[in-house]
């Protein structure tokens, strides 16, 4: 599992540095609604990776350490847009 969180931080990543765009770029109505779509594009994404790969080892545990992280991330990404003046 240790090569495992490489493929997953880097998702992480992803994520944030998308939330930080959203967050420039769009009113807040458009940025709940498109923390969906990251979240979701997060999910596809391992689920590509390993659709690619020849191993299923550790899908499900990848799958869950990448929504978690994920919905983290953007949970407290959806804090800050609530509370944003």
């Amino acid at each position: 599992m240790k090569n495992a969180w490489i493929p997953i931080v880097s998702v992480w990543v992803l994520v944030a540095v998308g939330a930080v765009l959203v967050i420039l770029t769009m009113d807040q109505d458009e940025a709940i609604r498109s923390f969906g779509v990251l979240a979701a594009g997060a999910l596809a994404l391992v689920s590509l990776v390993h659709l690619v790969s020849s191993h299923t080892k550790g899908i499900v545990e990848r799958l869950i350490y990448v929504a978690g992280g994920s919905y983290a991330i953007l949970a407290l990404a959806g804090i800050y847009i609530l509370l944003k003046p």
